[in-house]
């Protein structure tokens, strides 16, 4: 048990080992361009960039949820911080039992803690990278010559597209496969996020602000940060429910 709980802490690391890995494969083959070849074609993307009703399902509509759901988030922190636990506050505060979530402090603070961390970070990385959009590019109709991660941090061209925010935002809620609660239902929000964030990150593809790898890397990279904040927030929680299997055995080989 303890193994399966050391290697469970150290997942993270693997992730971000694969995450590199990802950026410098795509970075030094043609993929990412082959892929954006298929979204352009004859001098236009498939898709104009801001076109309605597109825009709204898929960017802003999903990123009014997200900035929404941290706000909800954020009240029943407060809500839960404040319940006095006394048998009349229990009364008072019954008619908000049926708007609040049924998570611990602990899974509302690491829920929190991500969706507001894994976009926040993305973003950061974006401007150290200056790596170009694909509309950017001359190869699409652009100015900006093709360069890997290294030339256009030299470069410090003036584009921030890497890794992809806007789909980062989406891969944030893998959070929630992480929560002790859901645990259960962890393959299935696994599922649902990962198709959530790629059709996000498709969305921006589809005219050019984004090649394949960056959303690739955008996803590997919030699977890490909410991994790597799992083992810190929950480590406890583990801890406890290994060492109470452990006891269970003993009493059980006892009997």
């Amino acid at each position: 048990m303890t193994l399966k709980n050391n290697l469970t802490d150290w997942m993270w690391l693997k992730l971000l080992c694969l995450t590199i890995i990802a950026a410098l494969t795509f970075e030094h083959s043609q993929f990412d361009i082959r892929i954006s070849e298929l979204f352009y074609t004859n001098g236009q993307w498939l898709l104009q960039k801001g076109a309605q009703p597109y825009a709204f399902i898929f960017y802003d509509g999903p990123k009014a949820l997200l900035i929404f759901s941290a706000i909800y988030l954020i009240t029943i922190l407060i809500i839960k911080y404040r319940q006095p636990s006394s048998n009349t506050s229990t009364i008072h505060y019954g008619k908000l039992d049926r708007f609040i979530i049924p998570l611990s402090v602990r899974e509302i603070s690491y829920l929190l803690t991500i969706l507001i961390g894994v976009p926040s970070s993305i973003a950061l990385l974006k401007g150290v990278t200056h790596v170009s959009c694909p509309n950017h590019l001359t190869l699409f109709g652009g100015e900006l010559p093709y360069l890997n991660i290294w030339q256009n941090i030299v470069a410090n061209t003036p584009a921030k597209c890497f890794p992809a925010a806007h789909a980062s935002a989406g891969f944030s809620l893998y959070g929630l496969a992480f929560l002790p609660t859901l645990h259960k239902y962890r393959y299935r929000i696994f599922e649902i996020v990962t198709v959530l964030g790629w059709t996000m990150g498709m969305y921006k593809m589809l005219f050019g602000d984004h090649f394949f790898s960056h959303t690739l890397v955008s996803m590997l990279l919030s699977l890490t940060i909410t991994c790597a904040l799992a083992s810190v927030f929950f480590k406890r929680t583990a801890r406890l429910k290994a060492h109470n299997l452990t006891l269970s055995s003993t009493v059980d080989s006892v009997k």
